[in-house]
């Protein structure tokens, strides 16, 4: 989190400068319609913050910008789909961190993550919540690390399926604490949540926005916070770093791309264009109840944001093996 933290505050400036009237053969743009492809079903983040963007993006061009959900693999056939589109600026797409997972678990993907896809600015970031059941007997990190450690490969974690944020966000906790515990990966958060709540798993790595109501509910426990810093929604929650595990800092994020080919000023008009959108107060004040924190950067940030993720999955997918199922 405090990277992208960081990330976060880079100076736009000079931006506005290299945007004069974003052109490709002699015509400004947009001229017509613009598509933001989503990798999955309506709901979750990259839908939301998708469909947010292109409501304010047609108010602005004055052109229509439609949502087109594209579901399957993980994201990555809508990720091809825009790798190889015209790359006019007229095909974007909505990711979350699953884009880059994506090159760490797939034998091989009809497109290259890094060449084939450029960033226009990540768009929001949130956060995860260590849950547990309430009959688990664990009323803090330390005394589920204290069992995994007492019994190694004795207990097991829930996600929303292998190769999902969920499931490498558990993954970094066993790496750096050092702990061997059972994966079992489900459909989706609501299976995995349910597990938790059941007992029949030890603990599930939650987006907090899915966990943050059975948390105050008192149907689950919450154990820990996977950012550097407390959230808002759970200021009462230590942070998993603070916890026991010194460091540990892992977030989910939502962002937008398009083809790495499409001409630099037309990205950088998209680029102030998000960012203004995402810089409204009243949008905090919408996705704050739900998890998200509004988080606009530069094009070339949130590429590096991206380089640094792919390297950081590549290196916990080898180390544990894991595979796209």
């Amino acid at each position: 989190m405090k990277a992208i933290q960081c990330l976060g505050i880079i100076a736009l400036a000079g931006v506005s400068a290299l945007v004069q009237a974003a052109q490709k053969g002699g015509e400004e743009y947009p001229v017509k319609p613009i598509r933001i492809l989503v990798g999955f079903t309506p709901g979750g983040g990259p839908d939301i913050t998708a469909r947010y963007i292109a409501q304010k993006l047609t108010e602005e061009f004055k052109q229509q910008v439609v949502v087109d959900n594209r579901p399957g693999a993980g994201g990555t056939i809508a990720a091809n789909l825009a790798a190889t589109a015209n790359p006019d600026g007229y095909t974007l797409l909505s990711v979350s961190s699953a884009h880059a997972v994506a090159p760490a678990i797939y034998d091989s993907l009809p497109y290259h993550a890094q060449r084939d896809l450029a960033g226009i600015t990540l768009s929001a970031v949130s956060k995860y919540v260590l849950v547990t059941s309430p009959t688990s007997g664990f009323r803090s990190l330390k005394d589920l690390l204290a069992a995994a450690r007492a019994k190694p490969g004795a207990l097991n974690f829930s996600s929303a399926g292998t190769g999902s944020g969920s499931h490498f966000a558990a993954e970094q906790l066993l790496s750096m604490a050092k702990i061997n515990v059972l994966h079992v990966p489900f459909k989706g958060i609501p299976e995995a949540l349910t597990e938790s709540m059941t007992g029949r798993v030890q603990f599930f790595m939650s987006p907090i926005a899915n966990a943050v109501g059975l948390v105050r509910e008192g149907r689950l426990t919450g154990l820990g916070v996977s950012s550097l810093k407390r959230d808002a929604l759970l200021p009462d929650m230590p942070t998993i770093a603070e916890s026991g595990v010194p460091g540990y800092d892992s977030v989910l994020w939502f962002g937008l791309l398009t083809s790495a080919k499409t001409p630099r000023p037309v990205i950088a008009e998209l680029n102030r264009e998000v960012t203004r959108a995402l810089g409204e107060p009243e949008l905090r004040k919408r996705w704050s109840p739900i998890g998200l924190d509004p988080s606009p950067t530069t094009p070339e940030a949130f590429d590096r944001l991206i380089a640094a993720e792919i390297a950081l999955f590549t290196k916990l997918a080898k180390a544990g093996n894991i595979k796209a199922q």
